[in-house]
């Protein structure tokens, strides 16, 4: 029964904070860190994953097939001659956008020289340590990219009456892929938040820069799963099947719903409780994070950092 309740715990956290601007990775290993979980199952994170997965492919369906199809469009004028850059519509921009988008990706396996570990490895490395104070003060970071792309949408409508671009460029594009990397390596920093955030920044409107940002996190979502599944594998690891599927379960529930409701607070301008709520939470885990080394034991279950 405690392995079912931790799995549905985990799996509501995943679920909500995987899509709302808030950071699934920060509040996992705040949740873990209150929990006393040392060491998660890499299968069970893989299935939290796929979870998610299932949520934003349901939600955004509708978009997906049809970039699906400017796909083999964009591939048959490609192959016969016709195609045109400044000819593209709205979904064989968004897709060569996506792909762009994803290019920064790759930064994530550069060897960081001295170390012996990938820019990836980081990630992993300050998401399971014993201190919480990276991800305090990177709820800080999501809490002011939030603000500042707030400001911005409202000025965009206030100078000029609109909301902003429809469509990205090639710099949108770029920025964001890197601001998804940075992201997937400081747990804390929300990746629907920042990269959102990045997009509004730069001008273009509000529901624009959330659709990317949803479609681009499928890969990366993909992209996280399988290399934990890999080493999963490798490690040969025994887990019972049901907390498994309860927290796939959960967090593909909680994920479609969070997408809807973000969907809404975007549209309506209404980011501001979770500019409110990081900061809080932000501070928070700092604060907790210097008791903690002061005193040299975690507060909340008694055991020594």
């Amino acid at each position: 029964m405690q392995e079912i309740l931790e799995a549905i715990v985990q799996g509501i956290v995943q679920g909500a904070t995987e899509f709302l601007p808030v950071s699934s990775s920060g509040h996992l290993s705040l949740v873990q860190h209150m929990m006393g979980v040392q060491n998660t199952s890499l299968l069970f994170n893989v299935m939290l994953h796929l979870g998610t997965l299932a949520a934003v492919l349901i939600a955004y369906r509708k978009l997906i097939w049809r970039l699906i199809r400017a796909l083999g469009l964009l591939l048959r004028d490609l192959f016969t001659g016709r195609f045109r850059w400044s000819r593209m519509d709205e979904d064989r921009n968004l897709l060569v956008m996506l792909v762009i988008g994803l290019v920064p990706l790759f930064l994530l396996f550069l060897p960081v020289p001295g170390t012996g570990q990938n820019v990836k490895d980081f990630a992993d490395l300050w998401g399971t340590d014993s201190s919480i104070l990276i991800e305090g003060f990177a709820l800080l970071a999501t809490s002011i990219l939030l603000l500042a792309a707030h400001f911005r949408s409202r000025s965009l409508v206030r100078g000029s009456g609109r909301v902003g671009r429809g469509r990205f460029r090639l710099g949108d594009a770029l920025a964001v892929g890197v601001t998804q990397c940075v992201a997937a390596v400081f747990p804390g920093l929300s990746r629907s938040g920042s990269t959102l955030a990045i997009g509004m920044l730069r001008g273009v409107n509000r529901q624009a820069a959330l659709d990317y940002s949803f479609v681009l996190g499928i890969p990366a979502i993909v992209a996280a799963a399988g290399l934990e599944g890999i080493d999963a594998l490798k490690a040969h690891e025994t887990v019972q099947t049901v907390p498994l599927l309860v927290g796939m379960v959960t967090a593909a529930v909680v994920g479609f719903f969070a997408i809807k409701l973000l969907r809404w607070m975007v549209s309506s301008n209404r980011l501001i409780p979770f500019v409110v709520y990081t900061a809080v939470v932000g501070l928070a885990a700092i604060v907790v994070s210097l008791v903690e080394q002061s005193a040299g034991i975690n507060l909340f279950t008694g055991v020594p950092l």
